[in-house]
């Protein structure tokens, strides 16, 4: 019987989850759940100068608002540094490690001549067979792996195919330092173990750690999981991701105003598809996701199409998730006080009635803020240089005779605005762009806006007429 396919994310806490972190958890997390099986969480944060708490909480904090949560409890690889040392004991007793004496001169020229005979620097393994009783006194070694020096170490890889590695180039990779400290490759592959990872599923520039620690496993007799290397993600322009294409924190993302679900299936499209399906929900990409349909060439992050998908999700989203989503936007902003003491004082019941027909106009929170903020601007407004020009001739005539329709409503509702609007512009003999497009600028001082009934409306009679006289006769 096959056993329960146990996947994990291990990322180490030297920074925030970026974007490319967050699409490898979310492979992971996919294969897991397809497979009926357990994605487990490990944060890698043996480097203890550099990994810090704020690091930790920023990571798990967004896996938690991509919707990508681990089972059981997270690992933290610090607190494992015992048993790692436990297992190099153990390949050195059975004689598949050994301790190394060699000094930091001599590694130094040894990496000097393999750079002038043009050769990768590789230890020449001069303490794999020395009998221990040549160690120099008042040293403390290393301990290395004594890797085979010949035949091929073969990767079968479940995207890059069979991946096969010359032992020759695989040195004798050290375990544990010095000072007892465990080696990233041992500490991988203990962990891993000990936490029943069925299959590994990373970034591709792990392809050649994957062979070394692969030795490692062979060496300790464990089963070597599956391994599956998925392409990096590179920008438009096909080269590396950086900060300009894209390669933020899932944070800057939320505060830039992209909601979760959208970001979520834009990453499984990172790399994986399904014929030319674009939008998945999470019961589809669980269903769907296989890594044979994960591709070997690199993902091109695009943000036209990010924002695209985001405003697809805008629009299908429940206007009151909308507004609460909008919190970690507003703290982004630099007027966030003020802006939070204006939603506090009326504000938001505004926002929440347009809400609808903002998410129809903007592709981000963040553009969807910045069409609302008509809604809490003081008086008298500030005028685009367009709709001052809206305002001339007849205009304000028009405007005052619809606050008097206006006043005399018995109720404030859309469809009674919208009757009320309608029936003076037949009356006048106009279009109905000829008054919308006046009003439109009293009441927003700007050309564009949501729905001129929808704007009414959000601003209540007492604002809206108090706007609209400003600009009337």
């Amino acid at each position: 019987m096959k056993p329960k396919v146990v996947t994990r994310f291990a990322p180490s806490p030297t920074g925030f989850l970026h974007i490319g972190g967050a699409r490898t958890a979310l492979f992971n997390w996919l294969y897991a759940r397809h497979h009926g099986g357990e994605m487990r969480l490990r944060i890698e944060d043996t480097d203890r100068a550099r990994s810090t708490k704020e690091a930790i909480d920023a990571i798990l904090d967004g896996l938690t608002w991509l919707g990508i949560e681990g089972d059981g409890e997270a690992l933290y690889q610090s607190e494992r540094a015992a048993r790692h040392r436990e297992v190099a004991e153990a390949l050195l007793a059975k004689g598949a490690a050994y301790r190394c004496y060699t000094s930091a001169e001599e590694l130094a020229a040894m990496r000097e001549t393999a750079a002038a005979e043009g050769r990768p620097p590789r230890y020449d393994g001069r303490w794999r067979d020395r009998d221990p009783s040549e160690a120099p006194a008042g040293v403390d070694p290393v301990i290395r792996l004594k890797a085979p020096l010949e035949g091929e170490t073969v990767i079968p890889d479940l995207v890059q195919g069979e991946v096969r590695f010359a032992n020759k180039d695989l040195d004798d990779l050290v375990i544990l330092r010095s000072d007892g400290s465990p080696t990233y490759m041992l500490a991988v592959v203990v962990d891993d173990h000990d936490m029943g990872v069925t299959t590994i599923i990373r970034g591709d520039d792990h392809l050649t750690n994957a062979a070394r620690q692969s030795l490692i496993y062979k060496a300790l007799d464990w089963p070597v999981p599956e391994m599956a290397h998925i392409p990096l993600i590179h920008g438009p322009d096909g080269a590396k991701l950086s900060k300009r294409h894209g390669a933020l924190g899932v944070e800057t993302y939320r505060a830039m105003g992209y909601l979760p679900e959208a970001l979520r299936n834009y990453l499984v499209r990172l790399g994986w598809s399904h014929g030319d399906d674009e939008f998945f929900s999470t019961e589809a990409m669980i269903e769907l996701f296989d890594l044979g349909s994960v591709g070997r060439s690199p993902a091109r992050f695009d943000f036209a199409k990010l924002e695209n998908m985001n405003g697809h999700y805008m629009r299908e989203a429940d206007p009151a998730a909308l507004l609460d989503a909008l919190g970690p936007v507003i703290d982004a902003e630099e007027d966030a006080p003020a802006l939070k003491a204006a939603l506090d004082a009326g504000g938001r019941e505004r926002l929440a009635i347009a809400m609808p027909s903002l998410a129809e106009r903007a592709k981000t929170l963040k553009e969807l803020l910045d069409n609302a903020r008509f809604l809490w601007a003081a008086r008298p407004l500030a005028m685009e240089e367009k709709a001052q020009k809206l305002l001339d001739g007849e205009a304000p005539a028009h405007l005052a005779a619809l606050n008097a329709r206006f006043a005399a409503l018995p109720d404030w509702t859309a469809e009674a605005i919208e009757a009320a609007v309608r029936a003076y512009a037949e009356e006048a003999g106009l279009k109905l762009g000829k008054v919308a497009q006046p009003l439109r600028a009293a009441l927003t001082g700007s050309t564009t806006s949501p729905g001129i009934f929808d704007v009414l409306l959000a601003l209540g009679r007492d604002e809206a007429m108090a706007r609209i006289a400003d600009q009337a006769a």
